[in-house]
């Protein structure tokens, strides 16, 4: 299984057999604060997880993807995705609304987008979300996402076996709080990978690496 950035939120899941999931397209900021290449990939799936133009943004998608929304279970094209609750804030989404994890296991690889979290998750959502491989998750700060030191101290509590930072300051997003510098400061064992791509296979997922993807588009 091949995991890709984009960039912003959104990645390109790819199945050791060609099935291709995007999550969380966005669309190009006519403010100037998305400075990424418009999303025109290729899907079987796209997951949304919630309604924000930098999240939401399927227009741009070639093929006819099956489109998934919301909390729950959904089975679609064999695989079975899981949307857990939380909030796109820290007062229970009163100011930027709801927000849905999604979680799904391809090639024998469990995998965890956060979205656009805006709070630390308490022990029921931790155990709706289960194990987690690959846990690809916001680091640019409040008040889009959860402050930096908070999400540090969830991955020390969630142990997966990867996290992928996503959603930080870059001179293509320049939004967000915090940029790579401010991770490295907090975890400076956290690896530059240099590139946008990279490949897992089941039964053989690092344990506690931070792996910092460069966005392809």
């Amino acid at each position: 299984m091949k995991v890709k950035w984009l960039g912003v939120a959104c990645f390109l899941i790819t199945g050791n057999h060609g099935l291709k999931i995007i999550m969380d397209p966005y669309e190009i900021d006519p403010r100037g604060n998305i400075k990424h290449a418009p999303v025109e990939e290729t899907a079987d799936i796209v997951t949304v997880s919630h309604e924000h133009g930098d999240h939401n943004y399927t227009a741009g998608i070639q093929g006819r993807p099956e489109i998934i929304r919301g909390v729950g279970t959904h089975s679609v094209k064999g695989i079975e995705f899981s949307g857990v609750a939380s909030f796109h804030d820290n007062v229970c989404g009163a100011q930027r609304g709801p927000n849905t994890i999604f979680c799904f296991t391809l090639d024998g690889v469990r995998v965890c987008h956060c979205a656009d979290l805006g709070h630390t998750m308490d022990d029921n959502t931790l155990k709706a979300i289960g194990h987690v491989d690959v846990l690809i998750f916001p680091t640019g700060g409040p008040p889009q996402t959860i402050d930096l030191t908070d999400a540090v101290a969830l991955w020390d509590k969630m142990k997966p076996g990867v996290v992928i930072p996503m959603h930080f300051r870059s001179p293509k997003l320049l939004f967000p709080k915090y940029g790579t510098e401010d991770l490295l400061k907090l975890r400076p064992d956290a690896i530059l990978t240099g590139k946008s791509e990279i490949e897992f296979t089941a039964g053989k997922i690092p344990s506690g690496q931070i792996m910092i993807l460069e966005p392809a588009l």
